[in-house]
């Protein structure tokens, strides 16, 4: 299966004012203001959306760090928030006028936020990408509304819990042309792949993971559950030849083990959990746990939010601690 994931296009770097994605069209998402339009773009604007102005100067550093962050985070709001550059050294009289309502324009970068025609909040300082997404997810929350990625990871694990493959993959595909780097929604796609019974599939998309979130316990969760999946799949061939073995002598322990496997392979997920939960009711100790480490493997491919992983979960604490 090929994947179709976007690129993960970089707003540019250096002189803020200079970077790509500014624009000065009507309704853009990011541009450069200055003392003639600043109201229409800042003020007006926040009557229909947050609107996020970064206050930066041509000397100063750390403005050049943040001011490609925030180009990124608002990108991936796709039109839910809006961010005015604004050079304070250029528009000395402007930044003196904005002082005088509270703005800490003295040390910048500061982001200040503005809703309705008020300031919402602010931000100062250089600050890291997962700062100031979590900064523009909290502005939306305030003002009813939601990132794009967190509706897109919320259906995608909603059409995961529900069975339906295609729909969690189309969801999670969506959501990491939005958020290349998404661990959560990476792991979803791979998933989503194994539910549709496409091993390939989800060994392409285990592949195209960025390294910068490879060791993510989500993604090694999803990759570890590959594994798994491949191994029910060809255990699933010998599932009528185990239940004719397991009919001829029920307390056969080897198969019991065997069948379970078996089951999970062929999407009885539920009496592949059961099957275990028996054999391990019957001697936790059995073969060195390994009718607990298999459970705890299903539970990892199957997903912690599972609700099935959930309830066997809960199946399996009463019997251990009983």
């Amino acid at each position: 299966m090929t994947m179709f994931i976007g690129g993960n296009s970089q707003p540019g770097a250096g002189n803020p004012t200079a970077q790509g994605g500014t624009s000065s069209a009507p309704g853009a998402t990011i541009v450069d203001a200055d003392q003639a339009n600043f109201m229409a773009e800042a003020i007006d604007a926040s009557r229909e959306r947050p609107v996020l102005v970064d206050f930066w100067a041509p000397w100063c550093g750390p403005c050049k760090e943040l001011t490609p962050v925030l180009e990124k985070v608002v990108t991936a709001a796709r039109g839910r928030v809006k961010l005015v550059k604004l050079d304070v050294e250029a528009n000395a009289a402007l930044a003196a006028q904005l002082v005088q309502i509270g703005l800490p324009l003295q040390s910048i970068p500061l982001v200040a936020v503005f809703y309705k025609g008020q300031v919402l909040d602010i931000m100062q300082g250089a600050q890291r990408e997962s700062d100031v997404k979590r900064f523009v997810e909290n502005i939306l929350k305030s003002t009813g509304a939601e990132m794009p990625s967190a509706e897109l990871l919320a259906a995608g694990q909603q059409a995961l819990q529900a069975q339906n493959g295609a729909e969690a993959a189309g969801h999670f595909s969506n959501l990491l042309e939005v958020e290349p780097e998404n661990a959560e929604g990476w792991a979803g796609l791979i998933r989503a792949m194994l539910l549709l019974d496409d091993v390939e599939g989800a060994e392409e998309a285990a592949s195209q993971v960025p390294d910068a979130i490879a060791e993510h316990a989500a993604i090694l969760a999803a990759k570890s559950s590959i594994a798994v999946h491949r191994e029910g799949r060809e255990a699933a061939t010998q599932l009528d030849s185990l239940r004719a073995e397991m009919a001829k002598t029920p307390d056969n322990k080897d198969l019991q083990f065997q069948l379970a496997g078996a089951l999970n392979g062929a999407g009885a997920r539920r009496e592949a959990a059961e099957t275990l939960l028996n054999l391990i009711g019957a001697d936790r100790d059995w073969n060195e746990g390994a009718a607990k480490a298999e459970l705890l493997r299903f539970f990892e491919a199957w997903g912690g939010s599972d609700p099935l992983t959930r309830e066997m979960r809960r199946e399996l604490s009463s019997i251990l601690f009983s």
